[in-house]
């Protein structure tokens, strides 16, 4: 009997990633536009945990949202382009703006598909935290790889300042708890053909 696979949950954590990653930033930078009343020009934000959390959209009214069908989900929220993080998680070479960009944008591609090609073999799809892991990961480049081609950069709206945490999003924390599950899976997780292979090792014993 075949071994059960669970590619379908690669797909359908990455598909429900990426949707949460993008009805997150949309109408939270919808709502804190607040019909252009922004302070001091830039944005506004909301506490949720006062003094410890709020979410946080800031807007670059100097950009120019472009014409065709990308102006129109570029204006989804506001008719004004959001402030965006070039760089990596927590806006790493964000400095540097287009050519950041472009870079990771890139790599992000090369990821996904590395990621697709890897999750939908045979061999990885039996391990379900394996899976899990790679759906998150799938799911969350994808959310920001989005950002990269339609508004130039990421969009980022958690904000932790009592620690003055660097400004995330939800693909940012599928990234990371898929990252950390990742290594988990690595330094304490068994593969099932090894796992064969020690009970066959311990087994040769009884057989003499």
């Amino acid at each position: 009997m075949p071994a059960r696979t669970h590619r379908w949950l690669l797909i359908t954590l990455a598909v429900l990633g990426l949707t949460a990653d993008q009805v997150t930033k949309y109408r939270v930078f919808r709502w804190l536009y607040a019909d252009g009343r922004l302070a001091e020009g830039t944005g506004n934000s909301h506490d949720v945990a006062p003094g410890w959390f709020k979410l946080i959209a800031q807007f670059d009214p100097a950009t120019p949202v472009g014409d065709g069908a990308l102006k129109s989900l570029r204006t989804w929220s506001a008719p004004v382009m959001p402030r965006v993080n070039h760089g990596a998680l927590f806006g790493m070479g964000g400095e540097h703006k287009g050519q950041a960009n472009g870079v990771f944008a890139a790599v992000s591609v090369a990821a996904a598909v590395a990621i697709l090609v890897w999750g939908l073999q045979r061999k990885t799809a039996r391990e379900r935290w394996l899976v899990v892991a790679l759906g998150l990961i799938l799911g969350g480049t994808v959310g920001n790889l989005y950002d990269r081609l339609v508004f130039g950069g990421v969009r980022d709206f958690l904000y932790f300042y009592y620690i003055e945490w660097p400004v995330f999003n939800v693909a940012d924390c599928c990234l990371v708890v898929g990252a950390g599950l990742l290594l988990l899976q690595a330094l304490f997780v068994t593969p099932p053909a090894e796992e064969k292979k020690s009970e066959d090792a311990a087994a040769e014993p009884a057989k003499a």
